[in-house]
């Protein structure tokens, strides 16, 4: 591996606010916010929008999605006349 050419590889916090959970890691991603974690040191925190907390596929469940409503507008749009 050449020297001096690869990010810092740290701790880093990855936080899903929307399903209230946070876990700590290392990667090459930084943030300029910070957070305290459960040992009392402080580390760069990355906010995510979906995790394995809040996606379908881990959680078993599904989203409320409007498909009579989508069927229904295909048919109306590709009947034949």
């Amino acid at each position: 591996m050449q020297k001096d050419i690869h990010p810092e590889y740290k701790h880093v916090v990855f936080r899903d606010k929307a399903a209230d959970f946070a876990f700590l890691t290392r990667s090459t991603r930084t943030s300029e916010k910070t957070v305290e974690w459960e040992d009392g040191r402080t580390y760069p925190v990355v906010d995510v929008d979906i995790s394995s907390a809040s996606h379908p596929f881990y959680t078993g469940t599904a989203r409320v999605v409007d498909t009579a409503g989508r069927v229904e507008r295909f048919q109306r749009r590709y009947q034949r006349k």
